[in-house]
């Protein structure tokens, strides 16, 4: 058996309503939503309240409705600015269409673990300071040799010790360590302003 509701060309229309129209003396059912103009009006603490109309009368509503109406006009360009339309960021898609990742855990804090929970299997390990890494952090530690919990003073010492390693001025003009020297340097370079050494 179908479940699914046959189509409706009214946009909006709630079926089988037990109310009847709001507008005076009329007796069809109110299946169309309409904005209050009686009612407590759209507000930060919630939408306002609404009026059920029967098609005719949400038709009139429909024509006759100025949503600026009462706005001075700093308030109608405001309205229509752009950047009020979405005022918060939004996670970026990826290639494939999918948001399905978790956050940059870095800058995230979720005290109520609701929404970790998720993405635990996924979730970078947290350092013993409290800090996350990334997976270029990671590997930027691996390059020095380090642990995940190194600190600043390590993170110092493997750069010395590697640059002393393998740069020519200092293992007796040997070259062949140049491409391990250049990791090195790039993986110093980032770690040094990541936000688990900062």
């Amino acid at each position: 058996m179908d479940s699914r509701q046959p189509f409706d060309r009214f946009h909006g229309r709630v079926r089988g309503a037990q109310r009847h129209c709001a507008h005076p003396h009329c007796r069809e059912a109110g299946e169309f939503r309409a904005p209050d103009p009686h009612g407590q009006l759209a507000s930060a603490n919630g939408p306002g309240d609404y009026q059920y109309l029967c098609l005719e009368h949400v038709r009139q509503f429909n024509a006759g409705y100025n949503w600026f109406a009462g706005m001075t006009a700093e308030e109608i360009m405001e309205a229509q600015s752009p950047i009020n339309v979405w005022p918060s960021e939004t996670r970026a898609f990826r290639a494939n269409g999918s948001v399905d990742s978790p956050p940059k855990w870095a800058d995230f804090k979720d005290p109520l673990d609701a929404i970790s929970t998720r993405f635990r299997s996924r979730m970078p390990k947290e350092r013993a300071d409290g800090q996350f890494l990334s997976p270029e952090d990671r590997k930027a530690l691996k390059t020095l040799g380090l642990g995940e919990d190194a600190d600043r003073h390590a993170l110092r010492g493997a750069y010395s010790a590697k640059v002393r390693a393998y740069h020519p001025d200092k293992n007796g003009g040997n070259r062949s360590y140049e491409k391990a020297l250049q990791d090195v340097i790039a993986a110093y370079t980032h770690l040094k302003t990541s936000p688990a050494f900062i």
